[in-house]
């Protein structure tokens, strides 16, 4: 069965593109033009992946992905036409797990969207993953701690898995990349560090004082062996 794809976008002739060349790469297509029918298209839906525009009438994409995340777990690619970085990095600091700048290569969107699907749908021959008190469960998306479980983006839950099946090693930022995109932008090297704080605040006790999940500085970051 095709994964369905939902785009959510206010520009007709994004949308159009969107879904000519979504469809020419064997997806299912849907769309919305605004915020609140966006979340509603979600809820009745059910999509595979979002690709959210951030600048939405009614309500925009970062609040859309904000209210998402209460919900669900699903993909999302956001689709920004703002050039200054602290914006794209906020969303991704809301759950995003890719972002593209307008104006965009619609052969790039395709790839991106095939990349994240496929490090959603293909776990590997590994899908659970136990390391000291904390076990990582793929099908769910979930890591389970004492007393406690959290759900994760795939973005998420690649870099927590990439990381933990080598305590002590150190990863550099490049590297994290390459394990959850499959190649390594040296552009996006900075959405590293967003995730990672995603990361500590659903994980850490203090995130000042990780148990987990550490900077060396300069270098990357390593799970504590």
């Amino acid at each position: 069965m095709a994964k369905k794809i939902l785009v959510i976008d206010d520009e007709p002739k994004i949308v159009e593109i969107c879904r000519d060349y979504l469809k020419a790469g064997g997806y299912d297509v849907v769309s919305a033009a605004d915020g609140p029918n966006g979340l509603s298209a979600i809820r009745r839906e059910k999509p595979d992946l979002i690709v959210l525009d951030l600048m939405l009438p009614g309500m925009d994409g970062l609040d859309l992905c904000r209210q998402l995340r209460r919900e669900s777990n699903v993909p999302v690619i956001m689709l920004t036409a703002r050039v200054d970085e602290a914006d794209k990095l906020v969303g991704l600091e809301l759950g995003a797990d890719d972002y593209i700048t307008k104006p965009f290569s619609p052969r790039e969107l395709v790839a991106r969207v095939r990349t994240v699907l496929r490090r959603t749908g293909e776990g590997g021959n590994l899908d659970v993953l136990r390391v000291g008190e904390l076990t990582l469960d793929r099908e769910r998306y979930v890591v389970i701690l004492p007393g406690r479980e959290e759900t994760l983006t795939p973005t998420e839950f690649e870099i927590l898995f990439t990381l933990a099946s080598q305590p002590g090693r150190i990863f550099t930022r490049s590297q994290l990349l390459n394990a959850v995109h499959g190649v390594a932008f040296a552009s996006y090297e900075r959405a590293i560090d967003s995730h990672i704080r995603n990361l500590r605040r659903k994980l850490e006790i203090s995130e000042d004082e990780p148990r987990y999940i550490v900077t060396i500085y300069g270098v990357g970051y390593k799970f504590i062996e």
